[in-house]
């Protein structure tokens, strides 16, 4: 199900593209609207994410089974991410999962829902659970702080997911380079609110004061961030290391599930094919390039760009994967028809992640260059 947001209607609205086709862009003022929610004085709408709910007493114990996180015994209101894998070890979805007590809900990125839905429900068999996709009844809104500091109109949502990320989940392990992270200091918080709704809770915070922003001002946040999106920086290939999803989505210590052998097989014994780099991209063109661009050394294709925005304070941003063996120091270009774009790099996953058997601890925790 495609979903347009009612939000494209207001003044300014600038439509985007690909899987966020339904949202806005911006409401005229990109950079304002960046400012405003990087603050947490703007709320961004996010409302062609799906959502999935588990009712039903085995929900969280029959969830675990499935899934790459530990799950059984998850505390009710608590937000965790979890990974649905192939039996290669690929990603299939990307989830973050919170529990009211009495239901499970999972929340997925734009056009997941009804898969999700259906493989959830053809996995059944006799256990006590029900599966709904409510995408119709919920819509997302994303904002740059903690629920606590949540103005009035959003603390009255009956569900959030509260990022979990970049902080080090139990069982996880960081495959970033140095001990800092850029999104230290990270709130992200996803809030609920009935679809029917949207826009009267839009007009409510705006009378609070908390206004709002375009998409392109949250994905410049999360690109700023190192955060994966699974409709924008997973392809067929894709295994959790390569995008150091093994920090918050993976529990290594669980239990059998599918894709376990290739999670547990690579972080002990190999090393991730690709990795992760954060590109900080040439401006003088004065355009972006599309996702989807090649990354070359020399004339040679390295990888491709998997998300790219405009920083408000650091200019053209994007994030890539590239191939593991590719010189940290080299000099990289986007190339994008014949749009040819300088980028720096910046490792995320380490070249040498992996293989942590017999390695000293701590190999991995040293400075970025």
């Amino acid at each position: 199900m495609s979903v347009t947001s009612p939000l494209l209607s207001r003044h300014g609205a600038v439509p985007d593209g690909g899987a966020d086709a339904g949202l806005a862009a911006h409401y005229g003022d990109p950079a304002r609207e960046q400012r405003a929610l990087a603050r947490g004085r703007a709320v961004a709408d996010l409302s062609n994410r799906g959502v999935v709910t588990v009712t039903g007493p085995d929900r969280l114990s029959w969830l675990h089974t499935l899934s790459s996180q530990q799950l059984t015994g998850l505390p009710a209101g608590v937000t965790t991410e979890t990974l649905l894998l192939s039996v290669q070890g690929r990603i299939e979805f990307d989830l973050l999962v919170t529990d009211d007590g009495e239901r499970t809900w999972l929340l997925t990125d734009a056009g997941q829902h009804e898969p999700l839905a259906r493989w959830l429900d053809s996995m059944r068999f006799m256990l006590r659970v029900e599966v709904a996709d409510v995408t119709d009844d919920w819509a997302a809104v994303g904002a740059a702080l903690d629920p606590a500091d949540a103005p009035a109109p959003l603390r009255e949502a009956p569900v959030h997911f509260s990022d979990p990320w970049p902080r080090l989940g139990p069982g996880g392990f960081a495959y970033t380079v140095g001990e800092d992270h850029p999104a230290a200091s990270w709130h992200w918080t996803v809030f609920l609110v009935p679809r029917a709704d949207l826009e009267r809770t839009v007009d409510a915070l705006a009378e609070a004061g908390v206004g709002l922003a375009g998409n392109g001002a949250a994905e410049a946040l999360r690109i700023a961030a190192w955060r994966p999106r699974h409709d924008r920086d997973v392809d067929e290939k894709t295994i959790p290391h390569e995008l150091d999803l093994i920090r918050t989505g993976v529990h290594l210590a669980k239990g059998c599930y599918k894709g376990q052998e290739t999670i547990a097989r690579v972080h002990n014994l190999g090393h991730p094919p690709r990795r992760l780099v954060f590109l900080h991209l040439d401006g003088s063109e004065h355009t972006l390039p599309a996702a989807g661009a090649e990354v070359q050394v020399g004339e040679k294709t390295v990888g491709r760009v998997t998300s790219v925005a405009q920083h408000g304070e650091m200019g053209p941003i994007a994030l890539a994967v590239i191939k593991r063996s590719v010189d940290p120091d080299a000099a990289l270009v986007v190339v994008d028809g014949d749009s040819r774009y300088a980028a720096a790099q910046e490792i995320i996953v380490a070249p040498d992640a992996g293989q942590v058997v017999g390695r000293p601890a701590g190999l991995l925790n040293t400075r970025r260059g």
